[in-house]
């Protein structure tokens, strides 16, 4: 994890617990930990930049997203794999020198072109078995604040 530079999440699953909310008038609702929140923010601080990818397309990500300082935010995304290597080529940076947080199907030919490919604790058996770190902790419960902490240390200590 010492040559990262480029931290993608996943949402659903992954920033959120993977909950669908919905209020009487229909709107949808995603809970975001606060402790993720402040994981992004210091890996930010670190130096190293996030982006959060999503086939959801909901307001919630975007608006989450600008309040950590997020800036690099792709919703509606069909093709996980196409956006990520967008977002190396815009950013120069290669995908060996990027990490990639999954849960579910969706997010594996990604994950298997990341040189960093991660899961949260509650992912899907097939994207745990080609991560080189499944998180102790569950998505949206902490998972990405586990992986913040590791990726801020590590990168302290390469200094």
């Amino acid at each position: 994890m010492f040559n990262v530079k480029l931290l993608v999440c996943d949402v659903d699953g992954v920033l959120t617990d993977g909950g669908l909310y919905y209020t009487e008038n229909g709107q949808e609702l995603k809970r975001f930990d606060v402790k993720d929140g402040q994981g992004i923010k210091l890996t930010l601080t670190a130096g190293i930049v996030v982006a959060f990818v999503s086939a959801s397309n909901s307001n919630a990500i975007r608006i989450r997203a600008k309040n950590l300082g997020v800036e690099l935010v792709f919703t509606g995304v069909t093709d996980k794999f196409a956006c990520l290597s967008e977002i190396t080529q815009r950013l120069r940076i290669s995908l060996n020198e990027t990490a990639y947080v999954g849960d579910d199907i969706n997010d594996i030919l990604a994950l298997r072109k990341v040189g960093i490919p991660l899961s949260v604790a509650d992912a899907v058996e097939s994207v745990k078995e080609i991560s080189c770190y499944t998180t102790e902790r569950r998505g949206g419960r902490g998972a990405i604040r586990e992986i913040c902490d590791l990726l801020v240390d590590a990168h302290q200590k390469s200094l």
